[in-house]
Formats: C-alpha cells, structure tokens, sequence
C-alpha cells in the first residue's frame, strides 16, 4: 500500500474519531453544574415548546425570562454535546416536580394579565404535587432544541433516567398526537395503562393523553416470555 494512501487513510480515521468524539453526548443532573444554567434549560424549554408557548407571547426571550426561575435542579437532567445544553427532562416524585411555575415571575415579565393567563392555564399541569408512592419516579418535561433533533439526545436522557434512578416504575404521558414519541416509549418496554380524552382538542392539537409505564415487574415478565 502507498505511503501518501497510508497517511490518508489515517488521516480519516483520526477526523472520524474526533467527529465520534464532539459528538457525544453527556448526561448531567442539573444540580451538578458549577454555573447558573437556568437560563440555558430555559431556552431548551422555550425552544421545544415554542408551538404551545407563543399562545402567550411570541418574543421568546421573554418566554425564557419568565420561566427562568421554575425549573427544580434536583430532578431535572440536562444532555450536552460539545459543551452545549441541547436537551432536557424532568424525572419527578411525589415530593419535587421539575417545574414549579411562579406567579410573581410570570406578571413580571409577561405583564399582569398575560402572566395570571398563564399560570392559570399550566399550574395544574405543573404545580399539583404527584400521587404515586415513594417508588415511582414520573417523567416530564422532556424536551430537544430544535436544531439538535436527532442526535439523540432524548433518548439518551431517558435511558440514563431508566438505568441509573432508583425507582422501581416510571410513569410518563404522551398525546396522541405525537406518535414518534408514543412508539419510542414503546419500544423500549413502556405500555400504556390509562387514555384521557382531552377536552377543547381542536384548541391544543390533540384528542386524548396516554399514560404508560415500565416497572421492574413488567420488565421481568417480558424477560419470561422471550
């Protein structure tokens, strides 16, 4: 083999290596982190969910604003890739969920009537304190900035939670209407347990919620029958 075809071919694999390398995604709670990186999550949010935010007000900044202050670091956990957050998802209990809208927050930097508007319409979705026991782990908020989309960042997020919390069964909800999501829970062992129809579907987009979960003992039976 020639020398120049040699050095080429090396040359390849060390570019290959490194594009493997800044390619890659870390997982990190965001408690973790020495820096504020509210502002960050805030963005991924605002970035994923910009569809159903821009009801309220279309200037995103000061969509990222208001919600700065309410997400719990305790049970969110952050993808980066290249030293950039790209990603997001809660995994809540009983006791946290990992957003907690603030009214004051919301007025402030939506304005009075805009603000009250919101918190009225998501604090349910978000403030009421969960009622599964101590072993159940319930995962929200996942959410991928546009420009990072199949990469895989969520579905490393959502591994990560399924390997590495302590819960004995994870809860999550999806909406008809996303059925890319609804068949990635699937495949990777989630079964629905309950359907919601949802009310005023026209207005938000979809017809009905679907709660699945996954729990060791769904886990052992599946092993069972293969």
């Amino acid at each position: 083999m020639a020398k120049k075809e040699v050095q080429s071919r090396g040359q390849a694999l060390r570019r290959s290596a490194q594009e493997l390398f800044m390619d890659t995604i870390a997982i990190r709670k965001m408690s973790d982190y020495d820096r504020d990186v509210r502002s960050e999550v805030a963005a991924v949010f605002v970035d994923a969910y910009f569809k159903e935010l821009r009801f309220f007000t279309k200037d995103k900044d000061k969509l990222i604003n208001a919600l700065h202050h309410s997400f719990s670091r305790d049970v969110i956990f952050l993808a980066e890739m290249n030293g950039e957050i790209i990603g997001m998802v809660g995994c809540s209990n009983n006791k946290v969920r990992a957003i907690h809208l603030d009214k004051t927050q919301l007025r402030l930097h939506l304005g009075f009537f805009t603000g009250h508007m919101m918190y009225r319409l998501m604090h349910k979705e978000f403030n009421i304190p969960l009622p599964y026991p101590d072993s159940t782990g319930y995962i929200e908020c996942a959410a991928t900035m546009e420009k990072a989309r199949g990469k895989g960042a969520a579905t490393a997020l959502i591994k990560y939670l399924l390997k590495e919390l302590p819960y004995h069964e994870f809860i999550l909800e999806v909406t008809d209407a996303n059925q890319i999501a609804y068949q990635f829970y699937e495949k990777i062992g989630f079964t629905v347990f309950s359907r919601k129809i949802e009310k005023h579907s026209k207005l938000k987009g979809f017809k009905e919620r679907i709660y699945m979960h996954k729990s060791e003992e769904l886990h052992a039976t599946a092993g069972q029958r293969r």
